[in-house]
């Protein structure tokens, strides 16, 4: 008997095998969960296709794209015809232009400031709303993904840091608002993991090497660690717990420098 079973989770974000979302979706099959998923367009769709095709039993898939008004009310229009209920989102969909992760902060346009806040952390906003009426009374639970960056200035993170502080700080305040409805709110503030979009960012492998020589379990974490986390979060085990940003970084946070 696994730590989901009967439980329906929907994805959001998962781009291929090394995605983060990826882990967890691994980590949730594994405990029994029922998962649907999302993809942006069909490029996307193409790769995730294959990646699910591993899993013993097919999700539900359909497209949402953050960015495009009314894509969000389409996907769970689409999923509430073939589930009943929601018990769990997992956001792990983050965007920023290249240039604007390298280089001096005081650069940052606009343009690229606003993608990234949209993306990357109103979306979590969008998506609880929008799954609202598929959560409630479920004691649901939804997670989302932030890094170290969102509190402390990490090199080259720029406009993203400050798109995951505004999704910590989401976290909270979405936490309170929808507590009385039965559905909690956590955010997993995983190190630094190789993924298509972390290497996006300036001087990644340098980040790596310092993590894996100074964080006390003298390692780097990867999707795995991640995913046991949010399936523990996601499950019945942690009902106590909202609002709160749980670490997974080897214990890299801890330390004074």
């Amino acid at each position: 008997m696994g730590l989901m079973d009967g439980k329906n989770v929907v994805i959001f974000g998962v781009a291929n095998k090394r995605s983060i979302a990826w882990g967890i979706a691994e980590a949730l099959q594994r405990e029994g969960a029922k998962l649907a998923f999302s993809y942006q367009n069909e490029r996307m769709q193409g790769a995730l296709e294959k990646l699910v095709a591993e899993l013993p039993e097919k999700p539900f898939m359909a497209p949402c794209d953050v960015t495009v008004e009314g894509d969000i009310d389409r996907f769970y229009e689409a999923l509430g015809k073939e589930w009943d209920g929601v018990d769990g989102i997992v956001h792990s969909i983050a965007f920023a232009k290249r240039e604007e992760l390298g280089g001096n902060f005081r650069d940052t346009s606009w343009e690229g400031y606003a993608l990234a806040q949209q993306v990357s952390a109103w979306s979590l906003i969008g998506l609880v709303k929008g799954g609202m009426k598929l959560m409630e009374g479920r004691d649901a639970s939804v997670v989302c993904l932030s890094y170290y960056g969102a509190e402390k200035v990490v090199t080259n993170y720029n406009v993203m840091g400050v798109a995951k502080a505004a999704l910590e700080s989401s976290t909270r305040y979405l936490a309170n608002d929808v507590g009385p409805h039965g559905v909690r709110v956590n955010a997993i503030s995983a190190g630094p993991i190789k993924t298509v979009s972390a290497m996006g960012v300036g001087d990644f492998g340098t980040l790596l090497d310092s993590m894996a020589q100074k964080a006390p379990l003298r390692r780097n974490v990867d999707q795995m660690d991640v995913g046991n986390t949010a399936a523990f979060l996601l499950s019945p085990l942690s009902n106590g717990i909202t609002g709160q940003v749980l670490y997974v970084d080897a214990g890299y946070s801890i330390l004074g420098i």
